[in-house]
């Protein structure tokens, strides 16, 4: 095919073209709404770093809940800030925790909505970190059993699926095990397989309040350097029961989500993380960027990329524009 006889802008002339044989497409169906859930009533906070994202009461998850489902989100993924933290993370697991509160009441208001919940300990723990400590060292066999602890009480709870993200080795497989010990074998685990200790989190541990009071995360999320260990921490929690495969941030790492998609058959969810919202907000804000494009043009990458499921605090925004 050699121009003239082959001219590519022929199917490129009007919307109604493109349209016939665009190839990536966008639903709200795949998006998954992260919700922040603080102690109090009528309380909705909008977080400083996060325009447009707020921590609310559980009060306030039903109106979220409705708003979501009208626009054809039907998931959400919950992060708790509790009201007492200590050493090891007790009230990740806690029966009346804010999480353990929130699912009951999206559950029994919104039962049709799927609720998601991050299985982790660094909004519950007084130094930040994902697990308990040993000296200054999170301790990862210790930490395993805190993790399956919680998952289970989420599912007792009514979780739909549970989500660890914390990157300890073996977390799928504890988890799995006191799930299905306890009658909740068709609860499915979405694990953050392939998770970089990257730079792009900060707005979320503001949001969160879950920052490391000493250290890093570097000793247990991944090098952003390596992509052959992301196979290899991907095929482990295949091989421990993981339903759903996530990577973890999205943007600077499409190269490791198309891999995970040509490599397993698993379906594949990417977290567009806080840091990168922010970034689009702000330049939006400032008048560089047009913010609604560059948001499209963001999700569709990471669609192309190989996300069936793209979490995003973007979720209702994108809804609300392919509503258009």
């Amino acid at each position: 095919m050699v121009f003239p006889e082959y001219r590519p802008r022929r199917l490129r002339r009007n919307e109604s073209l493109r349209a016939l044989i665009r190839e990536t497409h966008l639903s709200p169906s795949q998006f998954v709404y992260p919700l922040f859930i603080m102690p109090g009533k009528m309380k909705r906070e909008e977080i400083s770093s996060m325009p447009g994202v707020f921590r609310i009461s559980v009060d306030q998850l039903e109106q979220e809940a409705k708003e979501c489902m009208e626009l054809g989100v039907n998931s959400v993924i919950l992060f708790g800030l509790p009201e007492k933290k200590d050493a090891m993370g007790t009230g990740a697991h806690a029966k009346d925790g804010i999480i353990q509160r929130g699912i009951k009441e999206l559950k029994n208001k919104a039962p049709d909505l799927t609720v998601i919940t991050d299985v982790c300990l660094c909004e519950y723990t007084d130094h930040g970190h994902c697990g308990c400590l040993i000296g200054d060292t999170v301790d990862n066999d210790a930490t395993l059993e805190i993790l399956a602890k919680t998952a289970l009480s989420h599912a007792q709870a009514g979780a739909d699926m549970v989500a660890p993200s914390d990157m300890m080795d073996g977390r799928v497989a504890e988890i799995r095990a006191a799930l299905d010990e306890n009658n909740f074998d068709m609860v499915p685990i979405m694990s953050y397989a392939v998770k970089y200790a990257s730079a792009f989190y900060g707005p979320f541990r503001d949001a969160a309040d879950c920052a490391p009071k000493f250290g890093d995360r570097r000793s247990y999320q991944m090098d952003p350097a390596n992509s052959r260990e992301a196979m290899r921490e991907a095929t482990l929690d295949v091989d421990e029961g993981a339903d759903i495969l996530m990577v973890k941030p999205a943007l600077a790492y499409l190269d490791i989500i198309s891999r995970l998609k040509d490599e397993f058959d698993l379906p594949i969810a990417a977290y567009h993380v806080s840091g990168e919202y922010a970034m689009i907000k702000a330049a939006a804000e400032k008048g560089w960027i047009d913010g609604e494009r560059v948001m499209a043009e963001t999700l569709l990458s990471i669609k192309r990329a190989g996300a069936d499921i793209i979490i995003t605090y973007f979720a209702k925004d994108m809804a609300k524009l392919l509503q258009k």
